[in-house]
């Protein structure tokens, strides 16, 4: 570094070049912000910097006396606050549609010498840039608009260097986007302990220890799944809470991350790609639509008959639930009917008996069950294809406490005379037959209130009320009559109210002494007038209307 000065009686002077050995590394920035703390500490508010014109840091250093004007405004604007202190409603400088501000008084206007700016809302503050202040915001403001000016120059160069490029950096971002997304596939894969799937065109799909994702894999039961080589359709029964609806979402959410490009969380998978994958699962009720449980399934279920084709995947979860069982169960058989003709693979869950028989009448049609322990009475959580399952309702019943003469029944009228047996399996004799019986309130009739001036609200004179439902407020004027209506003063006018539509908002006795002269309040100028006349000396003609 090089370095020569000057310094004399007025002026001091530095003149400071780095070698070229040592530009660009950041050493003149800081070199410049020690000297401008000095320059402050030693009382100096304004620094003249000269640069060459070819210098790279020429923007750097005017900048830098940018901020020192900025400092040397703000300095002068506390000046004007130490100055004129008298004058002032606050203690600070504010800043009013960007100058610098001191809030005068307003019966101080002339005091201050400078332009107003803004006055406060309830106009007894004045927000005035003081002179000094202003002659040195326009010189600032000139620096802004350079600086300004200086910024759109860079962004219009750079822009323009970027549109000569765009080509080469469009074929940038679709590289990064490529590589962010298979980046993004390859942790999902590392994450759920995920294979490569095979991929076939042969309308096949096979799933080895298929695990869904968003369960834990600690206590995930892995689920073994085929379908496909002469088998176009799988219906699968079982117990409620047997994992039906789980069985039926892992294969439709395998299929949909194998043709998608993602690998699956399975032990081993053969998956065939499909056009589309159309699924009807949930109960889909919504009042808004005017639509049952009932309709919302039927609704999906024609939207999805419409569009399956031979390469699809159906699902369907309770196939024809929702209405009177008979007919539920001939609109599922001729749902099954048409997913069979179509020729596209269906996985489809039911508890309807006919439904179970329906899959033994074709050979491309399969039953498959969800294994429950009848012992434990807890779902085993694995599927079992080739057999029809049980809903195993009974048996759930009995474990979560129905009565045992209620089972009986229920069993009696589902199986008729097969139900003796069944009630005997089940040991259903000699147990629990009645509910327990929990406590509840019970309704009791009111007792009728007659409405009696003993019941109605005490107002008092003077007495500050809401009137109800308009949010009025009043004075009462006079208390309740015999009718129950209270005279209250409003605004212009006096008004009978009844006491029911009154809210006491503040009492007479927070509010008013007690030999407090309420003609003030309740009487007209005239009145009082009058009053104070009669009070004098005895006026002929002169009279007041009292109020009862």
């Amino acid at each position: 570094m090089e370095y020569y000065g000057h310094i004399d009686s007025s002026t001091p002077s530095l003149t400071i070049s780095l070698l070229p050995g040592y530009r660009g590394l950041g050493i003149g920035t800081q070199l410049l912000d020690s000297l401008l703390f000095l320059l402050r500490e030693n009382g100096y508010l304004r620094a003249s910097l000269s640069v060459q014109r070819k210098n790279p840091a020429l923007r750097l250093y005017e900048r830098a006396e940018f901020q020192i004007l900025e400092e040397k405004v703000s300095e002068r604007a506390e000046r004007a606050l130490k100055t004129n202190r008298q004058y002032l409603n606050d203690s600070f400088v504010v800043t009013r549609n960007g100058r610098f501000c001191i809030p005068v008084k307003k019966e101080c206007r002339s005091m201050v010498p400078g332009s107003v700016v803004e006055q406060s809302s309830t106009g007894a503050t004045l927000f005035i840039e003081p002179e000094a202040v202003a002659n040195l915001r326009e010189e600032l403001e000139i620096y802004r608009i350079e600086e300004d000016a200086e910024e759109r120059k860079i962004l219009y160069t750079l822009t323009n260097m970027t549109a000569e490029r765009e080509a080469e950096l469009m074929e940038d971002i679709r590289v990064i986007q490529k590589l962010d997304f298979m980046f993004a596939k390859g942790k999902l894969s590392l994450e759920m302990d995920a294979v490569e799937p095979k991929i076939n065109l042969e309308q096949y799909m096979e799933l080895k220890g298929a695990r869904h994702p968003m369960l834990e894999k600690e206590s995930c039961v892995p689920l073994d799944f085929q379908i496909g080589r002469g088998i176009r359709g799988v219906i699968i029964t079982g117990p409620n809470t047997g994992g039906k609806t789980v069985a039926i979402k892992t294969v439709a959410l395998m299929s949909a991350m194998a043709c998608s490009g993602l690998h699956v969380p399975c032990r081993e998978a053969d998956i065939c790609m499909q056009n589309q994958i159309l699924c009807d699962i949930g109960d889909g009720q919504n009042i808004s639509d005017n639509l049952s449980t009932f309709s919302a399934h039927i609704k999906n279920v024609l939207d999805i008959l419409k569009r399956v084709r031979p390469d699809s995947l159906v699902i369907m979860d309770e196939l024809g639930s929702g209405t009177d069982p008979q007919e539920g169960m001939g609109i599922a058989i001729s749902i099954l009917e048409e997913l069979r003709r179509s020729g596209a693979l269906f996985l489809v869950t039911t508890h309807y008996p006919e439904v179970k028989e329906y899959a033994d009448r074709y050979g491309d049609v399969q039953n498959a069950r969800m294994e429950f322990d009848r012992d434990s009475l807890k779902p085993l959580y694995r599927l079992k294809v080739g057999e029809a399952g049980e809903s195993c309702a009974l048996y759930i019943a009995k474990r979560l406490g129905f009565p045992d003469k209620m089972l009986a029944s229920a069993a009696r009228e589902a199986y008729g005379e097969r139900s003796e047996a069944l009630i005997q399996n089940m040991h259903l004799h000699g147990g629990s037959s009645r509910l327990e019986k929990l406590h509840a309130p019970r309704i009791e009739k009111a007792a009728v209130v007659r409405d009696s001036m003993d019941a109605v609200r005490k107002f008092t004179r003077g007495d500050s009320v809401t009137i109800l439902p308009d949010e009025k407020i009043g004075i009462v004027v006079k208390p309740a009559d015999k009718n129950g209506n209270v005279l209250v003063q409003l605004r212009n006018e006096k008004m009978l109210i009844s006491h029911k539509r009154l809210r006491l908002k503040v009492a007479a006795a927070e509010l008013y002494p007690e030999d407090y002269d309420f003609s003030i309040i309740f009487d007209t100028v005239e009145v009082r007038k009058a009053r104070h006349k009669m009070g004098k000396h005895h006026m002929e003609g002169l009279e007041i209307e009292v109020e009862e």
